[in-house]
Order: structure tokens, then sequence, then C-alpha cells
């Protein structure tokens, strides 16, 4: 487990306070402080770390579909089920379920995916131990829907308990750890029981009247997380995904969704994983309260800093599991977002999905390889970075870290201006540093502004042509 000084959070946040946010997954909510001086160290290392890597893998890859929210019985677009079996439902349920007896990763290489992530500057990493179908990628005891079952034809392999290889590569490369996990589990007979059809993705039966299922449910819950947090070494992140799984009040909305109390007892669950694992970051993802930590805004970014600690997850492709063919954003643009989420003060989570031979698609190392030489050079305006006012002007972003400005140019490559003209917040030197080269800049200030205007000399344009992003660096006046 890694504990760093927690000064820069405290500063952050007073500098912060003023600021409201604003989302799905989060930052419409309130936010509560820690107040266990070991999280609140745990979570200043996190926000210094800037750049991570998410992944959605289970047995679904092997259909080219939606994690899990196909078994789903809701009428919404990411529910939709897909080939031969889609038109029953109990049909498709079967089916479904016996994917893990075909699951066989031959190609699964986690060293080769943390090497490519240490490569493209990546700090840490957030692996589906076990998504909302309930199946473990990990060696649970507690069920035999899990890789490790032994008649399934993965389980004979070394490399067959999965969450802990990719823990200890990842691990060897000096990357933080984290561990998603959700809390519905639609193969448990204790949240899905098998008696009644589902009828959305609540449990299928009236926790009030089988109060005892409902508490199996919450052990089996909290025997799994133990699990992962005895048998996985340091865990820095537990990463709680289905927010609706948690304590409320019970409504039918007139659309005749419903919300169910299912209070799983999380600050017992948190206070386990902080007995076991002391600091561990514990984000119960979209509930209000103490145990999220920090708040996690879904494929979007919000439009101003926020008050908070917070982490945009993203998908590099269209889907958060593998789909074939699926189309991958460019490097350009993973390299924008990260510098915009860097500079409204978030983390960028980056989404691979790997396929079902155990596999990442070509393009999702090709864009690793083109971030990392871009990071290698202007690393320093993010890592540790803090965002500072005017935040953002057109295409031009800015950070603070170390010291120093940091105002970074979005732009497509192939193209460069004739000049730069942006603002300078009091305080910095007017003569900046073009990050990646020695060369000559010709600057004039408007002292009316507060701006400066740049020149490159022509004969050192096209070193800069083919970037995606310029670095200014100025230090303090």
């Amino acid at each position: 487990m890694k504990i760093f000084p927690f000064l820069r959070l405290l500063v952050f946040g007073l500098i912060f306070i003023s600021l409201t946010g604003s989302a799905q997954h989060g930052d419409q909510q309130r936010y509560f402080w820690p107040e266990d001086s070991l999280v609140k160290e745990q979570l200043a290392w996190w926000q210094d770390l800037k750049f991570g890597l998410l992944m959605h893998w289970g047995p679904y890859s092997q259909w080219g579909v939606v994690e899990s929210w196909s078994l789903c019985p809701e009428d919404e677009d990411w529910c939709t089920r897909r080939g031969p079996h889609s038109k029953n439902y109990f049909e498709y349920l079967e089916a479904y379920g016996k994917l893990p007896e075909t699951f066989n990763p031959v190609k699964f290489n986690p060293e080769k995916w943390a090497d490519a992530a240490a490569r493209a500057g990546m700090k840490y990493m957030v692996f589906t131990t076990k998504h909302h179908d309930g199946f473990c990628m990990f060696d649970t005891k507690l069920t035999d829907y899990r890789i490790t079952y032994p008649e399934y034809p993965y389980a004979a392999d070394p490399k067959s308990d999965i969450t802990g290889q990719i823990f200890n590569a990842f691990r060897e490369k000096g990357i933080g750890i984290g561990a998603y996990f959700s809390k519905p589990d639609w193969h448990c007979p204790d949240y899905w029981d098998p008696y009644f059809p589902p009828m959305d993705r609540n449990p299928n039966y009236n926790l009030k009247k089988y109060p005892e299922k409902w508490q199996r449910y919450k052990e089996f819950t909290h025997g799994q997380i133990r699990e992962l947090l005895t048998g996985y070494g340091d865990v820095d992140i537990l990463w709680l995904d289905g927010g609706w799984v948690k304590k409320c009040t019970d409504k039918v909305y007139p659309d005749g969704k419903r919300q169910v109390n299912q209070d799983i007892d999380i600050s017992a669950l948190a206070d386990m994983a902080r007995e076991l694992q002391p600091g561990i970051l514990v984000v119960d993802r979209a509930v209000e309260g103490p145990e999220q930590n920090y708040l996690t805004p879904e494929q979007r970014i919000p439009e101003k800093p926020l008050a908070f600690p917070w982490e945009t997850c993203m998908t590099m492709a269209n889907s958060w599991s593998f789909v074939p063919n699926d189309e991958y954003k460019s490097s350009s643009e993973l390299i924008h977002l990260l510098c915009k989420i860097v500079s409204r003060g978030g983390n960028f989570l980056l989404n691979i999905g790997p396929g079902p031979d155990g596999e990442w698609a070509r393009e999702a190392y090709q864009r690793l390889d083109e971030i990392g030489e871009w990071m290698a050079i202007n690393g320093e305006a993010i890592y540790g970075s803090r965002p500072l006012k005017p935040y953002q002007q057109g295409n031009y972003v800015y950070t603070t870290a170390n010291g120093n400005l940091y105002v970074i140019l979005l732009k497509e490559p192939g193209n460069l201006p004739d000049e730069f003209s942006f603002t300078v917040p009091e305080g910095f030197t007017i003569f900046p540093e073009l990050m990646g080269g020695k060369v000559g800049l010709k600057v004039k200030k408007d002292k009316k502004h507060n701006s400066v205007t740049i020149r490159l000399d022509m004969k050192d344009k096209k070193q800069f042509l083919s970037s995606p992003a310029l670095v200014f660096r100025f230090s303090r006046s």
C-alpha cells in the first residue's frame, strides 16, 4: 500500500472549496471528505497519478456483447440482446450462463499488458474481478461460477487465477492496483432467486418477506471482498459498481421503474476493507456518502474543476467490453481528453476490453505507445498537477506542478498555427520553454490583457508539426 503526505490534497480542497460540481456517477452529489488519516494520504497519492487503466473482461467477450447487461430484462438500449438466442430471454439466459464452458483465453499475457500500460505512462489500474453477471475472474471459494472451477477449460492453465496474475504483473511495474467488484450478482440465487423470473436489475424477490435471503447475500458479498483483500496482495482501490445496491426507501416511479432498499451494510464493508488493507480507497460509485472516496463521472468530462477528488472513466473504443472491429479513439483525441481532465483536477481511467483469446486489439497497443511517446516528453505537465485559472481558453488548457505553469495547446497532428496567443496568470515569467526541444521563441507581451503572443522560428516548426499537443512551461517570476 502506497502512503504519501497529504498536504497537496488539503491545499487542493481549500483552493477549490468554493467550486461546485455537476453528473451521473457522481458529480452532482455531495462529497464527504475522509477523516481517516491513512485514507487522506492514499487519496493524495492517487490524485497525483492522473492516468490509469480500466479493463472489462469475462466470458461475455466470446459473444462480443455488452458486459452482463444483456441479462437484464429492462427495455434499455444497453440491455439489447443479440445473436442466435436473443429472441427468447430464458434460452438466452441459459446460453449465457454456459459461456465459461468455452472461455479459454490461451493468449492471456498480463506482463505484456503491464508493459504497454507502463510505457503509456499509466500509474494505476482497475480490473473487473466480478461484473454484474456474477462470473468471478478470481479464485473465490464461495461459488463455482469462477474462472478456476475445475470443469472450465482455463482452470488447468497455470495462469487461471486471472485476477492474481494481472495484479502481480502490474504491481511489478509499480502500477497501483484497483479491484472492480460488482455489488449486484445476477447469478447468485440470493440476488436473483431462480424460483422467480427477474423483473429488472434489482433482486427478484421481496426482501422484507425473505430477509434471510438478503442476509445470506450480504454475507456472500462481504466474504468475496474479504477474499480479494486477503489473497491478492496490496490493493489500493476497491472500486464498487452497481450504485442501485444501497440503503434507500422503496419506491416505484411513474414509468414503472423500481428503487429497492438493498442495504449491503457498506459501512461495515468499508471498515473490514480498511482493517485488512489500511488506507485503501473505497469507491462506492454513485452512492452519496462517506464510502465514495472519489467520484466517477462516466464517459464525459465535467465542464469545470470540481471541489473534490474525481475520475473520468471512459472507453478507448466505443464499448466497455470487447466487440469485434470496434472503433478506437485516436491517440490525439485520447491525449486531448487526458489534458482536459487534468486541467479540471481529475484523473483519467481509460478502459480497454480484452478479447476472448486473452489479447488486446492491435489498436489498443498502438494508442498506448503513441500516448507514451507524448507523455515521455510532457508528463511533468500531467503528473502531480493541479488546475489553475483560467483552466481553459479555447484550445489551451492550464495546469500547475512543482511551482511551474503549463499551458497546453490541443492541436491536430499536421497543423501548427503561425503564432500562439494566450493568457499568462500573474506570478509567472513571460518567457516560456517549449517542451520537447531547444527552440527559438519570439515572445510579445500584452500587458493590458495579461497575455503573450509567441512565434516559432520556421526552422523549428517541423519538429512539432506531428504532435497532438504542445506544452509551454513557465517558471515563477
